[in-house]
């Protein structure tokens, strides 16, 4: 079996590379890159690099060449159409290069917004494609960032003893990028076996600004309150009002074999 990744320097294909190598050989391992240089502590740990760069397909009928599963790690471009396109060339690569298992990296219960017949956003899109493909697929959904947190004011609110949110219901199913990457190398090595799998990549239990308050009072030793102002604006409120952040699903936990990090430890890196 010969295992690429693309995006393999980005946030969460490292994360996926670091897990990889310890239960594989290095020689098992391709990185799918942009820019070769970028990818020289790779290198150094003897895992294979080829130019995978979503823009330029003949890059990647080359790149794939021989590898058993792939995983597209979605493209980071703010533009959705671009992104779908990108996503598209990756594909048909893998169908030409008779890739034997292609995964894909999309966003928790992203199907929940769409209409089943007219699908708009670019992870159901991306699923359509790679499903007409004739491909064998993964699913990977992933829950929002816990990252989200860092633009609250966390450090703020330790010192005031106030978190200070915009009103709504709001309720997360976020998780860390390490949980994520520890679910995904499990899929990555099939653990589930052959055949077609699509997992919700969340928290079980869903917390909201309450149980963040807790931790943060625990963190500061000292009360820390939350309360919502109707003068709090951010578009990271906006942004999170259009996606599923409430659903909940034991396939992260059972895809890990252990619980989710707990929230307090999943913030700490947020407050230094």
């Amino acid at each position: 079996m010969t295992i690429m990744i693309t995006g393999a320097t980005g946030q969460l294909g490292i994360l996926i590379m670091e897990y990889l190598l310890e239960r594989i050989p290095a020689g098992q391992m391709i990185a799918g890159v942009r820019k070769l240089e970028q990818a020289a502590p790779l290198q150094e740990q003897g895992i294979g690099v080829r130019v995978a760069d979503y823009d330029v397909p003949e890059s990647l009928n080359e790149a794939f060449d021989g590898i058993t599963r792939l995983l597209l790690i979605s493209s980071s471009h703010t533009d959705d159409n671009v992104r779908l396109a990108q996503h598209k060339r990756v594909i048909d690569a893998a169908v030409q290069s008779g890739v034997g298992h292609i995964l894909y990296t999309g966003f928790a219960f992203s199907q929940r917004r769409s209409d089943p017949g007219k699908p708009d956003n670019v992870h159901t899109l991306t699923e359509q494609a790679i499903m007409e493909s004739g491909l064998e697929y993964t699913f990977l959904r992933n829950a929002l960032y816990i990252d989200f947190v860092g633009v609250l004011g966390l450090k703020e609110a330790l010192s005031s003893g106030e978190l200070i949110t915009a009103p709504g219901e709001w309720r997360f199913n976020s998780v860390g990028r390490r949980d994520l990457a520890l679910a995904a190398t499990a899929a990555v090595l099939g653990e589930d076996g052959a055949g077609n799998h699509i997992y919700e990549l969340t928290a079980p239990q869903t917390w909201d600004f309450d149980d963040l308050a807790e931790v943060l009072t625990e963190v500061a030793g000292k009360p820390v309150v939350h309360r919502q102002d109707d003068g709090i604006q951010h578009w990271i409120y906006a942004f999170m009002s259009k996606l599923d952040t409430s659903s909940t699903s034991g396939d992260l936990e059972r895809l890990m074999g252990r619980p989710v990090t707990p929230l307090k430890d999943s913030i700490l890196p947020f407050l230094v």
